[in-house]
């Protein structure tokens, strides 16, 4: 059992180590080659929602990401914005979101969900367990 830890500066270049680092471990986490691009988009999306809130709320709080493979291969990446800022946009239908006139970084974090839902089977977001922040956590299957 592996688990590497990440921590990056809410900027958009560091988004592409986290895909890296995160498909570099999920194949020797043994992750199916078939999946290492859903892997890598999912990561990205989730890593590019986290860095947008961030830059949204104004918070230099590093995002953090978590990697480990115990027994599947499970990917956490934790931002530090109001709970209701992740789950508010998300909540808007389709057509509302159309409507609304936001930044970019507003709609980055708004879309991220509709596309992480499309990358990934077993996927949950829920509030931190400890201070202000949402977890968006990853899981998929590993062969032994």
């Amino acid at each position: 059992m592996a688990t590497v830890k990440l921590s990056f500066s809410p900027a958009p270049v560091h988004v592409r180590t986290a895909r890296l680092v995160g498909v570099a471990v999920a194949r020797r986490a043994g992750v199916r080659e078939d999946l290492l691009d859903e892997v890598r988009l999912a990561i990205g999306e989730a890593c590019t929602r986290a860095v947008a809130l961030h830059r949204q709320y104004g918070l230099a709080d590093p995002v953090y990401v978590e990697m480990s493979d115990s027994g599947a291969y499970t990917v956490r990446v934790v931002d530090r914005a109001p709970i209701e800022a992740s789950i508010g946009l998300a909540a808007l239908p389709p057509d509302e979101l159309a409507k609304e006139s936001l930044s970019e970084d507003a709609l980055t974090t708004g879309v991220g969900f509709a596309l992480l839902a499309g990358f990934v089977e077993d996927l949950q977001v829920r509030p931190v367990e400890e201070g202000v922040g949402t977890e968006v956590r990853m899981v998929w299957p590993v062969r032994r």
